[in-house]
């Protein structure tokens, strides 16, 4: 059988993690363990927070749409009380951006949901 020489897969294995690690503080950008080991907790973190990003994004169009709301004299709560009886189907993200962007359309829209 013949021989097989594995340094050029391992060299080029520890070379893409520390390509990955580039921008790291101290031996995490340099030492392969620790770059590593550190690659494992930024992936554990990242696709925490695209789980985490929704919610955030979700909470700022609820707030952006209850200051709004508050200018047209409705409460957020009620507001939606109101849509989901009249089964009125727009999400919170147009709503929010309605509100920011084409407010004369979004005042009509309250007053119709009204």
């Amino acid at each position: 059988m013949s021989r097989v020489k594995r340094g050029v897969a391992a060299s080029k294995r520890r070379k893409n993690v520390l390509k990955d690690a580039k921008g790291y503080m101290w031996h995490r950008k340099s030492a392969f363990r620790a770059a590593k080991e550190a690659l494992l907790k930024a992936g554990k973190y990242a696709y925490r927070d695209r789980r985490v990003k929704k919610r955030t994004f979700r909470r700022l169009w609820i707030l952006r749409l209850n200051a709004a709301l508050r200018s047209h004299g409705e409460k957020y709560s009620t507001f939606i009380a109101k849509m989901t009886e009249k089964k009125v189907e727009v999400d919170r993200k147009v709503l929010s951006q309605m509100a920011a962007d084409f407010p004369e359309h979004f005042k009509q829209f309250v007053e119709k949901v009204k």
